[in-house]
């Protein structure tokens, strides 16, 4: 499922995305009016999928699947982001080792440039990911 809206910006070490609250997202709490604040962690996390799939492109590369490892921090400042709100979400990557491992300092903010949630988000991409897809029950 594709929760984010729009690929904003990109360089080599940064990516922005965007995403604006409606009652069709997939995790739309009517009863609050909005989305949980929780799910803040998953928009980071594509953010760093659309970093990682355009420079694929960019490189006319395959774009390769990554894996969501965890997050260290997270802090929402507020429980739901609200129904018509526009989140920015940004990503600056922080470390990159040679087997795929990455660690990005993500944000996301309100149209104001309020922060509402940060964290560091842990992901990697191996250079082989069907080796972490088989089926372990052979």
């Amino acid at each position: 499922m594709i929760l984010i809206d729009e690929l904003v910006s990109y360089d080599d070490e940064n990516v922005s995305c965007r995403v604006t609250i409606t009652p069709t997202n997939p995790f739309f709490d009517s009863a609050k009016q909005g989305v949980p604040s929780y799910v803040g962690c998953e928009y980071m996390a594509q953010t760093i999928a659309a970093y990682g799939g355009a420079h694929a492109l960019d490189e006319a590369g395959e774009v390769k699947i990554g894996f969501l490892l965890g997050s260290r921090k997270y802090n929402a400042e507020v429980g739901v982001f609200k129904v018509a709100k526009t989140l920015l979400i940004e990503a600056k990557k922080l470390i990159q080792d040679e087997s795929g491992l990455c660690v990005f300092d993500c944000v996301i903010k309100d149209e104001d440039d309020v922060v509402l949630a940060k964290a560091k988000i842990n992901v990697f991409q191996p250079q082989d990911p069907a080796q972490f897809l088989k089926d372990n029950h052979e």
